[in-house]
């Protein structure tokens, strides 16, 4: 079966994802799944890189991603997801994994936000204006209902906002101060959230930079906040955020699973940090299949 971005985007809603990824990230954090860190391949003459993630937790699959984040005309990731039968090894479905991507992305930030942020959150701060800005802004509005919505960008905010309706802000320091919630997903290399922006009891979801020598938080902000992340292990590896932090972190898996307690108190200030993994995109993808063989229409 071959199942095209278009099938992907009839079948697949991020309310529906939100807890196949929260199922995901505690088989993950129990040890209940297989997944190596994921393997780059450097693509450095053209200033991307490809990237090869495995997984098996029931559903047998891996996904290839390509990350050139100089793009102009055309996106700066593409994906294709592979799922195999775990019994016999042999192939079950290829689809795309773009919008698989832009959407697992959003929902595991989502799920960090339900388990993390204040339950009486309010105001959503979003710093950049493209897919994971816009994925990032309907998974959100999921698990909190916000009443002011602030973006900003170096170029595109107020085509963001208007489209979107929300409010486009002149900085990032205006879309930040006062927030209960920040997005931070840019392809920055240098920080573009600093510390002394953040309110008592803010939540983070920083889903940029995402090679060790890339940073979007200044020490500020890693100092004043505790550190979630999707995976201790490719975490360390992959963020320079994290790697700069030099913290023990605490997997959100761990906290969906009863096994780490999520915010401690109402003015703590927390950051998850998602690199993405394979898991994700495996449980995604086996979701999506199970649908479409329903789907008398899709199945071919």
């Amino acid at each position: 079966m071959f199942l095209s971005e278009s099938d992907v985007a009839r079948l697949l809603t991020v309310s529906e994802l939100v807890p196949v990824m929260e199922r995901a990230l505690a088989q993950f954090s129990t040890g209940n799944a297989v997944q190596p860190v994921r393997v780059v391949v450097q693509v450095a003459e053209h200033h991307g890189f490809m990237g090869v993630m495995p997984a098996y937790t029931g559903a047998l699959g891996a996904k290839l991603v390509t990350f050139f984040p100089n793009n102009q005309n055309v996106p700066t990731h593409h994906a294709t997801i592979v799922l195999f039968r775990p019994d016999t090894g042999e192939p079950l479905v290829t689809m795309g994994g773009q919008l698989i991507t832009e959407m697992r992305t959003a929902a595991v930030s989502a799920v960090a936000t339900h388990r993390l942020a204040r339950a009486d959150a309010k105001v959503l701060g979003i710093l950049g204006s493209g897919v994971q800005a816009r994925s990032h802004l309907h998974a959100l509005r999921t698990v909190r209902d916000f009443r002011d919505v602030r973006v900003w960008s170096p170029s595109h905010a107020n085509a963001f906002a208007d489209r979107f309706g929300v409010r486009a802000a002149t900085s990032a320091e205006e879309a930040v101060r006062g927030a209960d919630v920040v997005v931070v997903a840019t392809t920055s290399r240098a920080p573009v959230l600093f510390g002394e922006w953040l309110s008592p009891g803010a939540h983070v979801n920083a889903v940029g930079a995402v090679r060790p020598d890339w940073r979007e938080l200044d020490d500020e902000t890693l100092r004043r906040a505790r550190l979630f992340v999707d995976s201790r292990e490719a975490a360390f590896r992959e963020s320079g955020d994290v790697i700069a932090a030099g913290q023990a972190c605490t997997e959100i898996g761990e906290v969906v699973a009863g096994l780490r307690p999520g915010r401690t108190s109402a003015d703590e200030i927390t950051v998850f940090k998602s690199v993405g993994l394979g898991i994700e995109d495996v449980a995604a993808a086996d979701f999506v299949y199970r649908k479409a063989i329903a789907d008398a229409r899709i199945v071919r």
